[in-house]
């Protein structure tokens, strides 16, 4: 793959994500917090830089017909966006826990090889891209619910970790309101080296 011409790559990104706390407080620490918020924005940099400059020819070139354009990549980003900090709010709307610490153990270790592409998982219906959504709405909501998502992160106080929420994935099992806020960057990111992969796919347009 060719070398992304963004702010930062996702791998660097993902190496700096937030560290792991083993405190009992459920509350997200400072760190935890400062942390999330940068990753939260220089991803958000990263996605816009990615797409920005795309002609319409681009945006919706496809690699292959089982293969996402890059203005589908786009959607799923925006759609999964939604169904994620949903999820948080749902683990937040429940009551919390005492067992979070145990129920949660080494998940948020989990969560950072998402950006690595490590293996294909398959999107639910739910944020499968339609291609009926044009390039503005899809950038539109996608900046909307990023906004929501900071504005929860950088002002709740509340014990975040002993809220917890079902993961469709089995390997998640249960996250926190914290690790579902995580999500957020990391999925997106995996998409941005999606996006990559595409920009550097033999025959992707010139312009």
């Amino acid at each position: 793959m060719t070398t992304p011409i963004l702010p930062s790559s996702p791998t660097s990104m993902a190496a700096s994500a937030p560290t792991v706390a083993r405190a009992s407080d459920p509350r997200m620490t400072s760190a935890e917090r400062g942390e999330l918020i940068k990753l939260l924005r220089d991803s958000q940099v990263e996605f816009v830089a990615a797409v920005s400059a795309l002609s319409d020819h681009q945006w919706n070139w496809k690699p292959s017909p089982e293969r996402w354009s890059i203005g589908e990549c786009a959607e799923h980003i925006m759609l999964a966006e939604a169904v994620i900090f949903g999820k948080a709010q749902t683990a937040m709307n429940a009551s919390p826990t005492d067992e979070w610490e145990a129920a949660t153990q080494d998940k948020t270790e989990m969560l950072m090889q998402i950006p690595a592409r490590l293996g294909k998982a398959h999107a639910p219906q739910v944020v499968a891209p339609s291609g009926v959504l044009d390039r503005a709405e899809i950038m539109r909501r996608f900046a909307e619910l990023r906004a929501a998502s900071l504005k929860f992160v950088e002002e709740t106080q509340l014990p975040v970790k002993a809220h917890l929420a079902e993961h469709p994935f089995p390997a998640f099992n249960l996250l926190n309101a914290y690790q579902w806020a995580l999500c957020l960057p990391l999925h997106q990111m995996r998409h941005d080296q999606q996006i990559e992969e595409v920009k550097a796919t033999p025959g992707f347009p010139a312009k």
